[in-house]
């Protein structure tokens, strides 16, 4: 077997084990409830980016502002 041809063969295996691979992460990726949708998840990073409207300052100050907005 020559140089060439065992460099060509390897290349063979190395596409071949990166479609399996990008195979199995796109079987396992999925989330058995669905898809989610595009603008859901725009939505929520937006969201994620955005400055807090308050912040935890300790133990019962969420249950303060929650009895305050009621």
């Amino acid at each position: 077997m020559t140089t060439k041809s065992m460099n060509q063969q390897l290349n063979n295996l190395s596409r071949e084990v990166n479609m399996i691979r990008s195979f199995i992460i796109g079987i396992a990726g999925k989330d058995p409830e669905g898809e989610y949708r595009s603008e859901f998840v725009k939505r929520l990073k937006k969201a994620a980016l955005e400055k807090p409207m308050y912040n935890y300052t300790g133990k019962g100050s969420l249950f303060k502002l929650i009895k305050k907005t009621k």
